[in-house]
């Protein structure tokens, strides 16, 4: 039997990992969730790969989400003349929005306009990932003039950061808004949003996926990718109106400082749970492994402090994407998972001291909680309509595994992605007693209990209603 594991894993598709028979593989060794990355490819390649994400799953007998991330503002460099040009500190250095030609060791062009309209002098500019460090001297017109603090190698279409935030790039593109309604044509699970500043750009990107997955009758969950240092201050409000948060730990580092990120991550990790939205963990996680078959001591203890801070998922980029070991990067972080969660849980009374809950279908969740882990209970089982009820006990930390069984697809696909939730497709629109006996009959077939274990079920009476989750029932197997 493969363990049970409670953090999920995101994997990024690319040309090292979309040969089917691959995929199957990783989504057997792990895999929760498939990231299509919008930044690279046409809308039919994204359709044509979604459709393979869910080929494979089928084949694997293990549903799996699909996350489209959209690319966001392209604030990047133009192309140079051989492709590449090498900066030397101390040298004079044009960044011009109004250049048409290629590059060379004077200046590039621009593919984000605005870029002399956000600056001035004493401004520091952050390219190739903080690799490269220019300082803003003067801005004439269309040209930003900076002299190169930190030399090397800059080639075409690298990235621009600006040391503390303050670019005024719309977080949707006109390209995210055409790949937002491609999204939508395959029903994506998650839509992932790059660069939100605050809740309005979380808002608008919502009305544009209910508008275009309206036909569909659907609706995409939202995850705000958290990396620019104007969203830190308004992360409370971008968890209010999003599905979820990514710690995007790349860009972010970029703006604020290596040196900020990890308490930051814990920060968001800690607030997005209390505030029962999900959180993925991003951006160089097992790096190493593009190259080689090990991960190193770092990255592991990278993934194992996500998992122990409590994170819904951890996420790999280019190690699947593009990487040589993608089966192995995911097995690997899959092994990693299951030790960090070995470690001792804190104690969950803890969790409802001076809490109150309004709601009945929330109270019964914290119940089942609350009694499972006392009675020691072998699984809780949520029959669930709109995936709520599982959300909210996936907040706290059980030993116990969750398992939510649902009627609709696309609520099963969504859970994919919440931490220590097995969901599984169950059609309970039936009576009472009928659904809590298949349910019990889901549990005795995958061997998660047994004769004389207890376990705590919830549902809702009348069957089918969502949000309507009004009773708690403990049982022991005959």
């Amino acid at each position: 039997m493969t363990p049970r594991r409670a953090t999920k894993i995101v994997a990024t598709l690319g040309p090292a990992s979309s040969d089917p028979a691959l995929l199957e593989a990783m989504i057997r060794a792990g895999v929760n969730v498939v990231r299509l990355n919008f930044s690279h490819g046409k809308a039919e390649d994204h359709i044509k790969l979604a459709g393979v994400v869910r080929d494979a799953s089928q084949r694997a007998g293990r549903e799996v989400g699909i996350m489209a991330d959209l690319q966001g503002p392209k604030i990047r460099v133009g192309k140079f003349a051989e492709g590449r040009v090498q900066l030397v500190a101390g040298a004079k250095f044009v960044l011009d929005a109004s250049r048409t030609e290629p590059g060379d060791l004077k200046g590039v062009g621009l593919d984000y306009k605005e870029l002399p309209r956000d600056v001035r002098a004493g401004d520091v500019l952050l390219l190739n990932d903080g690799l490269i460090v220019l300082t803003v001297d003067s801005v004439l017109g269309e040209e930003v003039i900076t002299t190169v603090k930190q030399g090397g190698e800059l080639s075409n279409n690298k990235g621009i950061n600006k040391q503390g935030g303050g670019l005024t790039a719309p977080a949707l593109t006109a390209k995210d808004m055409d790949d937002i309604k491609t999204a939508m044509s395959f029903q994506a699970d998650y839509v992932a949003v790059s660069f939100p500043k605050n809740a309005t750009d979380m808002e608008m990107a919502r009305q544009l996926c209910n508008v275009a997955a309206a036909q569909f009758k659907h609706k995409p969950g939202l995850i705000a990718k958290i990396e620019r240092a104007e969203a830190i201050p308004n992360l409370e409000e971008i968890l209010r109106v999003s599905d979820g948060i990514m710690v995007a730990r790349g860009d972010l580092a970029v703006e604020v400082g290596n040196a900020a990120v990890p308490a930051l991550q814990k920060r968001m990790i800690k607030m997005a749970r209390a505030q029962d939205k999900v959180v993925i963990t991003a951006t160089q996680m097992m790096e190493s492994m593009i190259l080689n078959p090990v991960p190193t001591r770092a990255e592991v203890s990278d993934v194992a402090n996500a998992v122990l801070d409590g994170t819904d998922a951890v996420m790999l980029s280019a190690e699947t994407a593009a990487g040589r070991f993608p089966l192995e990067t995911v097995r690997e972080m899959a092994n990693i998972c299951l030790e960090a969660e070995k470690a001792e849980y804190r104690e969950l009374d803890s969790d409802f001291k001076g809490k109150t809950f309004a709601r009945i279908d929330q109270s019964i969740a914290m119940g089942a909680l609350f009694t499972a882990s006392h009675l020691g209970a072998k699984a809780i089982v949520a029959l669930t309509d709109s995936g709520s009820t599982p959300l909210w006990m996936s907040r706290h930390d059980i030993r116990a595994p969750i398992y939510a069984l649902t009627p609709r697809l696309a609520t099963q696909r969504k859970m994919t992605l919440f931490r220590n939730v097995r969901p599984l497709l169950m059609d309970h629109s039936i009576d009472r007693d009928m659904a809590l006996e298949q349910a019990e009959g889901h549990l005795l077939r995958r061997h998660i209990v047994q004769s004389g274990d207890v376990y705590a079920i919830t549902c809702g009476e009348p069957m089918g209603a969502p949000g309507g989750t009004n009773m708690l029932k403990i049982c022991r197997v005959a």
